[in-house]
């Protein structure tokens, strides 16, 4: 579990990124806090730099939008889910627990564990 930051310091519509394994994003999506693995599927592009609206972003290269409830691209060209990590806050700080498996998830929704 790794503490990312106030609930204050994230205002909706904004996002953080911090590193573990891999990049990742947090998300406030209207006082919702969501964690994504920072890098779009498609290319390499943050998606911390994207645009926000309800519960997805959109990716600031190819405008790809994943939901950020499950990581499920919605839209070409993304084809390939990104990562989610769930997110707690405790005493008004914002926890991320980091996924342990780093790519297995992404070889289990394609189908090639």
């Amino acid at each position: 579990m790794v503490a990312v930051c106030r609930v204050e310091e994230l205002p909706p519509g904004e996002s953080i990124r911090f590193f573990a394994d891999v990049p990742i994003a947090v998300f406030n999506a209207d006082g919702e806090f969501y964690a994504v693995d920072d890098t779009c599927t498609h290319q390499d592009a943050a998606l911390s730099d994207g645009f926000v609206e309800g519960c997805f972003v959109e990716c600031p290269l190819h405008a790809a939008s994943f939901d950020l409830r499950t990581g499920i691209p919605l839209n070409l060209p993304a084809k390939r889910p990104v990562r989610t990590h769930p997110v707690t806050i405790d005493g008004g700080i914002v926890h991320v627990h980091v996924a342990a498996r780093a790519h297995e998830l992404m070889r289990e929704v394609e189908g090639v564990a």
